[in-house]
């Protein structure tokens, strides 16, 4: 799974069956594009998979012009907003949280998620952690 987090407070989650390849996250990036008008800041950590020749070739072919990418240092997570929200859903929204199988796993991340997704001053708190907002 991979999120996209606003500073008003917005939630975006993607989840898959596999690993995220180079593909998955130009999916997910062309969502975001289609969802959110005007220009985009997306900040990701060095994850090899981010700095690929398929997302440098899609950023070369347009999206460039709607998309800025700033990357984090190395291991600094805690300048990461999404940090937060993960260690929320983690620890709050699926704390003592046991799962049948995957399947149950993802059906209760999405609930987790839409829980979060409606209380955008804890979304919010974690951008301000972070010295964002």
């Amino acid at each position: 799974m991979i999120s996209a987090i606003r500073a008003d407070g917005e939630l975006f989650l993607t989840m898959q069956q596999t690993s995220f390849n180079s593909a998955g996250i130009i999916k997910f990036l062309k969502e975001l594009l289609a969802a959110i008008e005007g220009k985009l800041l997306i900040i990701w950590d060095g994850a090899t998979i981010h700095r690929s020749k398929e997302i440098k070739s899609f950023l070369a072919d347009g999206a460039a012009k709607r998309i800025l990418l700033e990357r984090l240092p190395g291991y600094a997570p805690e300048l990461n907003p999404d940090e937060g929200i993960w260690h929320y859903l983690k620890h709050v929204e699926l704390g003592n949280v046991c799962c049948r199988d995957m399947a149950d796993l993802g059906d209760k991340l999405t609930a987790a998620y839409q829980r979060l997704a409606n209380k955008p001053e804890i979304i919010k708190a974690c951008f301000s952690q972070v010295g964002l907002y």
